[in-house]
């Protein structure tokens, strides 16, 4: 459905460093950077990109759910998000309320939006 998404970010070099580290379970590097109010491109060599730039706006809240393939992608993501600084939003598991294979976990990042990996297989 998207091409890419780009939103702007309060600590440039911190969000990157973030992202980069939370997102690494699933391949994601970066793909394109320029100076910060432009920002960085990061994808997993695929069409879709997550795109970040230095703001002094304060945007809103957002909730980005990333796919993971399997749910030991959901489980390095929460463990990597933590490490890179992330706060706790939900540790790794199913959610019935979802459905019965929905497997997520939860962080919050950098500029409080709510960043979510899901696995939407059952268990292997």
């Amino acid at each position: 459905m998207f091409d890419h998404v780009k939103f702007g970010v309060s600590d440039f070099a911190a969000s990157k460093a973030f992202f980069l580290k939370a997102l690494e379970p699933i391949g994601i590097t970066i793909v394109g950077e320029g100076v910060p109010s432009y920002g960085v491109e990061l994808a997993a060599g695929g069409e879709t990109s997550l795109c970040l730039h230095q703001t002094n706006e304060k945007p809103a809240h957002l909730h980005l759910a990333f796919v993971a393939e399997n749910r030991q992608q959901v489980d390095a993501f929460y463990r990597a998000a933590l490490e890179a600084g992330g706060k706790d939003n939900g540790a790794p598991g199913v959610r019935p309320n979802y459905n019965a294979t929905y497997y997520a976990a939860f962080v919050i990042g950098p500029d409080g939006h709510n960043i979510e990996m899901v696995c939407h297989k059952p268990e292997a």
